[in-house]
């Protein structure tokens, strides 16, 4: 997936999970985050950011959207519309162009981010992004997350339904060694992830190539899973 129109700016503050302040060329700016996550990690005033500069005339409040920041040498992708998008190209890459891939489909009482249907599989497949790093380890959630519980429970359901489900945790930088939940923050998420795994749920943890202007997934092999 690619963006237009990025600009370069320097983190400030962020009042609230919504907007920050950026500086961009000398001007304070209120730019919409497009991640509500914590990603306290991630925005420490001064940090080097890219923003996407919305279309002239456009009737937005805000003209930015802040989509990536520099952590250290490396780039991380924080816009949280990104990974459907990203694992959107993938799945088409991965089934084919005569795979049937609908997004937002229901099952039961959740929503998942895709349904494939490919030859005689069926599959539900939730995506979730990943922007938290400690120590070279792609880590999911960076705050709790009862919603993430409830989609793995219904996943495993799923499975015992007879459908295929997977979820792909696209982690949204490069380089990790591997993935693992972080049971610190959210241990009911870890436990779910386990037992989705126990019973047959398919994991797949993906890095991405990160550019100011661009996401896509590196290949099919997923990083190893280190829970």
């Amino acid at each position: 997936m690619t963006y237009q129109n990025i600009v370069t700016g320097r983190f400030l503050a962020r009042p609230n999970r919504f907007i920050a302040h950026v500086e961009i060329d000398g001007n304070i700016e209120i730019c919409h985050v497009k991640n509500t996550g914590r990603c306290k990690e991630l925005l420490l005033p001064g940090v080097q950011v890219f923003l996407e500069k919305a279309p002239e005339g456009s009737a937005r409040k805000t003209k930015y959207d802040l989509i990536a920041v520099y952590k250290g040498e490396m780039l991380v992708n924080m816009d949280s519309f990104a990974p459907n998008a990203a694992a959107g190209e993938y799945l088409r890459a991965l089934y084919g162009k005569d795979a049937l891939i609908l997004p937002e489909k229901t099952f039961e009482n959740s929503r998942f981010d895709f349904y494939v249907e490919h030859g005689e599989e069926k599959i539900f497949v939730e995506v979730k992004g990943v922007t938290l790093e400690h120590e070279g380890i792609a880590r999911f959630p960076d705050a709790p997350t009862a919603r993430g519980s409830k989609h793995l429970t219904e996943l495993c359901k799923a499975k015992r339904a007879g459908y295929g489900a997977m979820i792909l945790c696209v982690v949204q930088m490069q380089g990790m060694q591997g993935f693992a939940s972080n049971d610190e923050t959210d241990p009911v998420f870890g436990r779910a992830l386990r037992k989705a795994r126990a019973q047959g749920v398919e994991i797949r943890a993906l890095s991405c190539k990160v550019t100011p202007d661009s996401m896509q997934i590196l290949g099919e092999e997923s990083l190893p899973l280190l829970f």
